[in-house]
């Protein structure tokens, strides 16, 4: 069965980075679009980042655009989120998801996201 496992999270002060990883089992990984989104306390989960299946398109939140970077290595299964100048607003839990088709351009509606890993927390200081 389809397994996504997210490692990667901490706790870092403002202005740090972490790089968070999913690792991806049970599916042929380079023919699904990925996606990051993330959960706050008392919040809905929103989108995070998305990248197309091959890797060539990406799109982003406003709220993380030109701090956060999406990528893929298809040959280890592993979709990963750089993530810089970490914000206290960026404190959540962050689920990978694989997307329930092939997405040229990726996807950032979480209706059109079929599996979901467990999650890993990123807790930012101010």
């Amino acid at each position: 069965q389809v397994q996504l496992v997210e490692s990667g999270g901490g706790l870092v002060q403002a202005g740090d980075s972490l790089r968070l990883s999913c690792a991806a089992s049970g599916l042929t990984f380079s023919s699904y679009a990925m996606g990051w989104f993330r959960q706050a306390p008392g919040k809905e989960r929103e989108f995070v980042a998305t990248i197309s299946w091959s890797g060539s398109s990406t799109t982003y939140a406003d709220s993380v655009k030109g701090r956060f970077t999406i990528s893929r290595d298809n040959a280890k299964n592993t979709v990963y989120l750089q993530m810089s100048s970490l914000k206290p607003e960026d404190t959540a839990v962050y689920y990978c998801g694989k997307a329930i088709g092939y997405y040229a351009g990726g996807t950032s509606n979480h209706h059109e996201y079929n599996y979901w890993g467990q999650g890993t927390q990123v807790t930012v200081s101010s």
